[in-house]
């Protein structure tokens, strides 16, 4: 029996493991995002770090969405996919000098400055080519995520972003630099959420830290909330498009604008993750003493979503119309931390069965590894494959 709209008959002529995008889903996803933050015209810039196929990114540049970059190598990746250096935005706690010089070279729309150390080189490096850099200043609002402690960034605890204390220390340093344009101001406070209140707690802090600069008589023309919103991956066929109606009304409601501000989000996960699936192959089932393992030739090197932080993706066995059974499925590699799932019902499996990682597009590719010397996982594309 073939599960969701996944074409078997050319899996089992290609090498395992390898990705899967649907384009379709893809695009059809990025035609709602358009649609929802077209009712506002937000601005929404594709958070580049869940995926860098060159597929899906050109799926995202041909819809005309920005680019959320957060390191030198994804600032180019970006301008090669062809998307305009006037929606690149550019993130990241550690910004080299190279990558900094580049961004300046490319003319990007915005620096997301993230300490007073950064400002001061942005400001030096753009002074030295004769430039200025627009630049907005990423703040921790304190608002928690109510997600996974490794994927929460908004908390003044984190490394990321400059803390409520240091606004005005920072505000009067901008205001002596020659090489740097304060724009705006922006936010993120972690991914994965599902819990809309996260959003509108992030939207009041906003709305009083604005405040501040008002006080200040400094104009802010862009506010970025960054991105964040969650996915099922429990139900990705019944919930294949997250609700992104919800998620922009949150902030069309909750967030004060001014009539002249525009408001930025960058969104990753939300946009690519269930478009894609990681095609493995059972290599061996394992008949313990309590249990059953499959094995298969999929590993933490090619999605290292569950051993790093305990993340859980819908399994599939593409081949079987067997009643479930109950496995541990794991995968090759010579590490006790290699396992997808424990203790997970499926359809009865056997050596040879085509298994499908579902809402596997976001942070599965651009993770994988060679570690114990694999191979980096090709991708396919349902385009290619019709």
């Amino acid at each position: 029996m073939i599960k969701a709209n996944y074409p078997l008959s050319k899996f089992q002529d290609i090498q395992t493991p390898f990705y899967y995008y649907d384009l379709d889903l893809l695009r059809s996803t990025i035609a709602e995002v358009k649609t929802q933050s077209a009712k506002s015209d937000f601005v929404v810039h594709y958070a580049m770090k869940a995926n860098v196929n060159t597929s899906v990114l050109e799926v995202i540049k041909n819809a005309g969405l920005g680019a959320d970059c957060v390191s030198g190598g994804e600032v180019q990746a970006a301008v090669d996919a062809g998307i305009a250096p006037s929606k690149i935005v550019f993130a990241g706690v550690g910004k080299a000098d190279w990558e900094i010089n580049l961004a300046l070279d490319n003319d990007i729309f915005c620096f997301n400055v993230e300490s007073i150390p950064e400002l001061e080189v942005i400001d030096e490096l753009a002074g030295k080519k004769g430039k200025t850099a627009q630049v907005a200043l990423r703040i921790n609002p304190n608002v928690s995520a109510h997600t996974h402690h490794y994927i929460t960034t908004g908390l003044s605890e984190n490394k990321f972003g400059i803390n409520m204390s240091e606004i005005n220390k920072v505000i009067d340093l901008s205001l002596t630099l020659t090489s740097v344009k304060l724009i705006g101001i922006h936010f993120h406070i972690g991914s994965q959420i599902t819990d809309m209140t996260s959003f509108q707690g992030l939207c009041v802090r906003v709305n009083e830290i604005q405040e501040t600069f008002d006080a200040r008589g400094i104009v802010l023309d862009h506010i970025n909330v960054g991105g964040g919103l969650g996915i099922n991956y429990e139900h990705p066929n019944h919930f294949s498009i997250p609700d992104f109606e919800s998620y922009f009304k949150v902030f069309r409601e909750h967030l004060i604008l001014k009539p002249h501000q525009k408001l930025h989000f960058e969104i990753g996960r939300a946009i690519v993750a269930q478009c894609g699936s990681l095609i493995s192959k059972v290599l061996y089932v394992k008949v313990g003493t309590s249990k059953s393992f499959v094995i298969l030739d999929a590993g933490f090197t090619e999605l290292i979503r569950p051993a790093l932080y305990q993340a859980y993706h819908r399994i599939e066995n593409l081949s079987s119309a067997l009643p479930d059974e109950e496995y541990d499925v794991v995968g090759p590699i010579c590490e006790s931390s290699d396992t997808f799932v424990k203790n997970y019902m499926m359809n009865g499996t056997h050596r040879g069965d085509i298994i499908a990682l579902r809402s596997a597009g976001a942070y599965g590719e651009i993770m994988a590894s060679q570690y114990n010397l694999r191979k980096l996982p090709k991708a396919y594309t349902s385009d290619e494959l019709k």
